[in-house]
């Protein structure tokens, strides 16, 4: 049994966190991380945890809590952790962050997109990108996990192993990307309000996302060279889930069980990836409320392209769930301990 703390834990992200580490058998919460709530019970703050959860919110002192848990999660904004992250605090526990601040290894690339300094470049070179099905052996030996995005997540998994088998060329990916609005936190915006979602549908962060360097860098690695992408995201009227359409040119003549391969190669051993049957496409309602990612593709013979398509919950797998999943192999658990969650429907 293990003991965590969660900074952020009023969040959504950190909510998310709670509900699944409150079910894990090996885990047991220390630490209800949360400053705009502090000294106030955490279900008063999340009514679905009265009677489950009777602890009070604490404030966000991460070198109190270090000395008294085995891992750290921060769900937090982009630049907490790396202002307050030491030395001390790594020798004394895991840290799995939820931001930004160490996913991008290039500190400038991460400060321009961003739009502030990072305090501790220093941890930049270990921490390791927590995309479990790619860098599970790196993440077993990590002391500093960077979670990935949840748009991230779903875009460099649909697209991996057809970059890595060199099927495509990497620098005509085009990512059309949508996701529920929990996806832009529980904070108060004007844009977020019921009746400026509702019924609408909306493109935003045109060409300036800031999942764009990070899908970028990572998929780079998978080509063996740089590449550039364009990314456009879009927010939709629903709680959950993020949906990739992509597109990219086909380096050579494929047929549809060339492309199966490379799927098959590197996700069909993997539980919470579904290479789904021919010609279905994913749905974010067939994902909702679990750690699973669904993945289809189809070929135009007639562009020489082809179509990509990823389907995930964007506070499961896009954040708390891959956090989870990220600890279960810190730890040496089971990796889907606390995660054998059946998607919910309706």
């Amino acid at each position: 049994m293990i003991n965590a703390g969660i900074i952020g834990s009023t969040g959504y992200a950190g909510a998310e966190l709670v509900r699944l580490l409150l079910r894990h058998p090996e885990v047991n919460i220390k630490w209800y991380g949360s400053r705009s709530y502090i000294d106030q019970k955490y279900a008063s703050v999340y009514g679905n945890m009265f009677k489950l959860v009777e602890d009070i919110c604490s404030d966000d002192n991460i070198n109190a809590l270090a000395d008294e848990v085995d891992v750290i999660f921060t769900a937090t904004p982009q630049g907490y952790l790396a202002s307050v992250l030491t030395e001390d605090i790594l020798n004394k526990v895991k840290v799995v962050d939820l931001s930004a601040d160490y996913r991008i290894k290039d500190v400038s690339i991460y400060e321009k997109w961003y739009g502030i300094e990072h305090k501790s470049p220093q941890f930049i070179g270990e921490a390791v990108y927590g995309l479990c099905e790619v860098n599970r052996e790196d993440i077993k030996k990590a002391r500093l996990i960077a979670n990935p995005g949840c748009y991230t997540t779903c875009s460099i998994l649909s697209f991996y192993p057809l970059v890595k088998e060199g099927i495509i060329d990497a620098n005509s990916i085009i990512v059309d990307a949508k996701s529920g609005t929990s996806g832009a936190g529980r904070g108060a915006k004007v844009q977020n309000l019921y009746c400026e979602v509702n019924e609408n549908i909306k493109a935003y962060g045109v060409l300036t996302h800031r999942h764009t360097p990070e899908i970028e860098e990572q998929l780079s690695y998978a080509a063996g060279e740089d590449i550039n992408i364009i990314f456009t995201p879009h927010l939709v009227p629903m709680n959950r889930g993020i949906l990739v359409t992509g597109y990219a040119n086909l380096k050579k003549d494929v047929s549809y069980e060339d492309c199966l391969k490379a799927y098959e190669k590197y996700y069909k051993d993997e539980k919470f990836i579904r290479i789904l049957d021919k010609d279905v496409c994913p749905e974010t309602k067939w994902v909702e409320g679990s750690n699973y990612f669904d993945v289809n593709f189809k070929i135009d013979e007639r562009t020489k392209r082809v179509v990509v398509m990823g389907a995930l919950d964007n506070v499961v797998k896009g954040a708390a769930g891959q956090a989870v999943q990220n600890m279960n192999l810190i730890f040496g658990f089971e990796e889907s301990m606390g995660l054998d969650l059946v998607p919910m429907f309706p």
